[in-house]
């Protein structure tokens, strides 16, 4: 099969699983808890604006994780998750690469 051929099924089996027409089909469903974003925060040590920086995002965005107005969704939720069990993560990750 082609690369052509594998990326078309593949573009058809999705449009097939959206339209509810596919029968057999797996899905996966990942649970990515709910994080104190604060609280993760305060136990790296860091102040905001290092904190932010670390993760890959903007201070206003992290202050609004902080305070309530918006939540983390995707990669930054379940890079906070992984903080949350973890929060040398980032430290230790970004210290090994130089």
């Amino acid at each position: 099969m082609s690369t052509y051929d594998s990326i078309l099924q593949g573009l058809n089996e999705a449009l097939a699983y959206s339209e509810a027409q596919a029968q057999n089909s797996i899905t996966h469903k990942v649970r990515v808890p709910s994080v104190d974003v604060a609280a993760i925060r305060t136990r790296t040590g860091l102040s905001q604006a290092q904190f932010a920086r670390s993760i890959g995002v903007a201070k206003g965005t992290l202050l609004n994780w902080e305070h309530g107005r918006r939540q983390p969704t995707g990669p930054a939720q379940v890079l906070l998750a992984m903080l949350d069990k973890r929060p040398s993560l980032v430290s230790e990750l970004l210290s090994a690469a130089r």
